[in-house]
C-alpha cells in the first residue's frame, strides 16, 4: 500500500533513538499516522514543527499497519510565525482540534480551512475571527453543526441574534427575548456568509468574545467533556491574546 499527499503537520512523538511517529492532516487520507526514521535529525527538526505543509509518501505492507512515511518540506509557516505569540497559541489549538478528527477519515473541506487560517494567524485583527469559524466547522464535521439559517421557533431568517443550548439552532430576537438569560448570544459575523476580502464585516472584540463562548459551549458539551477532556490552554490563551482579555 502506498499514497502520496500533501499534508499538514498537527503532531509527532519519538520513537526509538532517532525517529518520530508522525501526524499529519492530509486533504485526501484525513488525520494519518506514519514513522519518520531519522525524524529527529537536524536536517528534519525543523520540516516537521506543527503548522508546516509538508510533502509525505506513505508505504506499508498492509493498509491498517502504522507504516512509513518519506517526507520534504513545502512550506515553513513556523519560522514565518515565531515571532507572534497569538499565531503560536494559534498553531496549537488548531492542531489540537484537527486531532479530534477520526483518523484515516478524509476531511478536505477543513484541511482547506486550516490553511487558509494558518496564512492569517500573525494578522491579529482576523485570525480571532476566523478561529471561531474554525471551531465551528470542526464541530460539523464532528457531526454537531450548528444551524445559523433560521429561528427554531418562527422558521425566520431575520433578526437572528441568539442560539439555544439544547438544539444548536439559532433564535430570533423577539421569540428569544423571554428565555434570553438562557440562551447563547449570535454574533453578527457568524450569521455573515461572505469570507474576508469580499466584503466581509470585521467583528469587534465584543463579537469574537461571544463567538468564542458559543464555540467553547459545544465544543466542551459535544467533544471534550465527553472524551474527559477539559479545554486546552492554547485555546484560553489564544482567546486572551485575541480578544484584549
Amino acid at each position: 500500500m502506498q499514497w502520496t499527499d500533501e499534508g499538514l503537520v498537527i503532531g509527532l512523538r519519538k520513537h526509538g533513538e532517532t525517529g518520530v511517529v508522525l501526524e499529519l492532516m492530509t486533504p485526501a487520507h484525513g488525520r494519518h499516522l506514519g514513522l519518520v526514521h531519522g525524524g529527529r535529525s537536524r536536517r528534519m527538526q525543523p520540516v516537521l514543527q506543527p503548522g508546516n505543509r509538508v510533502r509525505a509518501a506513505w508505504r506499508s505492507r498492509l493498509d491498517g499497519a502504522l507504516g512509513a512515511y518519506t517526507v520534504e518540506p513545502l512550506r515553513s509557516e513556523v519560522s514565518r510565525l515565531m515571532g507572534s505569540g497569538l499565531a503560536l497559541y494559534g498553531i496549537g489549538h488548531l492542531c489540537g482540534l484537527l486531532r479530534l478528527l477520526p483518523e484515516r477519515d478524509p476531511h478536505p473541506e477543513l484541511y482547506a480551512a486550516a490553511q487558509v487560517l494558518i496564512e492569517h494567524l500573525d494578522a491579529a485583527d482576523l485570525a480571532p475571527a476566523l478561529m471561531v469559524r474554525f471551531e465551528l466547522a470542526v464541530l460539523a464535521d464532528l457531526g454537531f453543526g450548528l444551524d445559523l439559517s433560521h429561528c427554531a421557533a418562527t422558521g425566520a431568517n431575520d433578526a437572528l441574534v441568539y442560539v439555544s443550548p439544547k438544539s444548536g439552532r439559532a433564535v430570533s430576537a423577539s421569540a428569544g427575548e423571554p428565555y434570553r438569560d438562557r440562551l447563547l448570544a449570535l454574533p453578527p459575523f457568524l450569521r455573515d456568509r461572505t469570507q474576508p476580502g469580499s466584503g466581509w464585516r470585521m467583528p469587534d472584540a465584543q463579537d469574537v468574545r461571544e463567538g468564542f463562548t458559543l464555540t467553547g459551549y459545544f465544543l466542551d458539551q459535544h467533544v471534550w467533556r465527553p472524551r474527559a477532556l477539559s479545554a486546552p490552554e492554547e485555546r484560553a490563551r489564544f482567546v486572551a491574546l485575541g480578544t484584549g482579555q
